[in-house]
């Protein structure tokens, strides 16, 4: 029994350990009360319920026996991984495609900037005119315009600017989109523990009611003529009438009972009936707890459509998709110290890299504003078709000519030029000043996050320390209900205590996976070490 217990209370113990532990102290809770009764009641119905709770106990360890040779089965059996699910989610999801067609259509803007098209001008004559060299039929002219040197580099570069600012503006959306899955996955899982260890508890409240009903017949069936001090005194906090008048009945009249007959039988007759209101009131109490965690289970389990419809909806999923879950969460690590974080986060964040992207971008358009003060050369040339002209009976002329040409523009009203220089410079202290701003605002960010972290951090070592200190507890008190059926209220309190340490335990952990999952986001990179 003590080997079992010391399995059963440890801080690591397993659940099928755990079990266990409680299948040895059922069964030797069952002895007590069997030794505590009359010789009488082993050809009883009594007898008869303790060959069939030890049958339950025998089918409760070969249902324990059977999952753990299907777990050595299926041990090489892997959950898809939530990396899996990360990848499918920034392939598929409708919102990261659209971000990411809008930064391949700035992208195109890179080869848009070019010479300006040339210019063909073509003219007919209805009447030829005379010239010297015949009559001129008609006039071509073909004129290509030359921007100042650097106009177009410079708009290549701006545009390559803009599609930057949008290419971070889809990382960050995908990073968004990432910290969203994340955060669905680790509330799953959360729910999946939490269920999990309200099921292992009402399978326990159930094993402890059944005990309670054994000790309240018990001591309902009890003859008469059986000494007192044979029966139980279970000591169970109740606010029954009928309980304390029962409990302070028997202990008050001792000596007096062992005098007088009559009081004896007087006393022995009180004795059952205020140890089956005690019992009845445990029994009670006790399924209320049942009640209670059944409909806390309901609740939980009605909790994991949304996040699953959630989930599948921004892996752009079927909403009844099947998730492959791990049983339990991960402790994390940090892989970086608070001050590399946010160091990092300055570097890489996706924001940042964006404002500093339309920074450049406004740097080479207050270029180009410079250069559209600059004159644009233009070459071309002229092209004449002359018929002949008869002349003194003779033909005269009727050869083509071409002509040269160039053409300048002459830039001179300066205020349109000077004013969009000066629209460019406000843009880029704009820029600027955005940047420093979401540079606050990140570190903001990153302080809640990391703090949040921290004390998820502490919260989980005191749950796991409060979890051992309560397991020790429970180990007590059973130690001391086995051997002389006394405080069940008191174990009924320091299960319950357990289970919520239990919970609280969960959602720290799951707490300190979303400030993990947060700090990744900001940072744009992984900060994960395998524990």
């Amino acid at each position: 029994m003590e080997t079992k217990h010391s399995k059963f209370h440890g801080a690591n113990s397993s659940p099928d350990s755990y079990r266990e532990g409680l299948g040895g102290f059922l069964f030797g809770l069952w002895s007590v009360v069997t030794q505590t009764t009359a010789k009488g009641f082993r050809d009883s119905l009594f007898d008869i319920r303790q060959l069939k709770f030890r049958f339950k106990l025998s089918d409760f360890s070969f249902l324990i026996s059977t999952f753990i040779l299907s777990s050595l089965f299926t041990i090489q059996v892997k959950a898809q991984s939530l990396d899996d699910y990360l990848i499918q989610a920034a392939e598929n999801n409708p919102g990261l495609k659209a971000s990411y067609a809008r930064y391949q259509a700035m992208a195109e803007r890179v080869n848009q900037p070019s010479l300006p098209d040339p210019e063909l001008q073509a003219g007919f004559f209805l009447e030829p005119m005379e010239r010297f060299m015949g009559n001129q039929t008609a006039d071509f002219r073909l004129m290509q315009m030359f921007p100042w040197f650097g106009m177009i580099g410079t708009q290549k570069e701006e545009a390559n600017q803009m599609a930057k600012a949008q290419y971070q503006l889809f990382l960050e959306e995908k990073n968004q989109l990432l910290l969203l899955v994340k955060s669905t996955w680790y509330e799953q899982i959360r729910l999946k523990e939490e269920i999990k260890i309200a099921q292992e508890n009402l399978e326990y409240l159930k094993k402890y009611e059944e005990l309670a009903l054994i000790r309240f017949q018990a001591g309902t069936s009890a003859p008469s003529s059986a000494p007192s001090q044979s029966m139980p005194q279970p000591t169970v906090n109740s606010t029954s009438a009928g309980s304390s008048s029962g409990m302070g009945g028997m202990g008050g009249n001792t000596s007096s009972a062992m005098n007088s007959p009559s009081s004896m039988n007087s006393e022995m007759s009180a004795a059952p009936m205020g140890s089956s209101t005690t019992g009845m009131s445990a029994v009670l109490q006790i399924r209320m707890q049942i009640r209670e965690l059944e409909n806390s289970i309901e609740q939980l389990q009605a909790n994991q459509e949304p996040l699953q419809i959630k989930f599948n909806q921004l892996l752009n999923r079927e909403i009844r998709a099947e998730i492959n879950l791990p049983d339990q969460l991960e402790k994390p690590v940090l892989s970086l110290e608070k001050q590399e974080i946010l160091d990092s986060i300055r570097q890489n964040n996706p924001m940042l890299a964006m404002y500093q992207a339309e920074i450049g971008a406004y740097e080479q358009q207050a270029k180009m504003a410079k250069l559209e003060g600059k004159p644009m050369l233009g070459a071309g040339v002229n092209y004449m078709t002359f018929a002949p002209r008869p002349e003194n009976g003779m033909q005269m002329g009727g050869e083509n000519m071409v002509m040269p040409m160039v053409s300048l523009t002459l830039p001179i009203y300066r205020k349109k030029i000077n004013s969009k220089i000066k629209e460019t410079e406000y843009l880029k202290e704009s820029a600027l000043l955005d940047r420093q701003k979401t540079e606050n605002l990140l570190a903001m960010e990153w302080a809640n996050a990391f703090r949040n972290w921290e004390e998820s951090e502490r919260n989980f070592r005191l749950y796991e320390d409060q979890i051992q200190l309560v397991n020790q507890q429970i180990q007590l008190l059973e130690t001391s209900f086995i051997s002389n059926a006394n405080g069940l209220e008191e174990v009924l309190r320091a299960n319950q205590q357990l289970l919520d340490y239990q919970q609280k335990r969960i959602n720290a952990l799951n707490q300190q996976q979303q400030s993990l999952a947060q700090l990744e986001a900001l940072a744009a990179t992984s900060l994960t070490l395998q524990p």
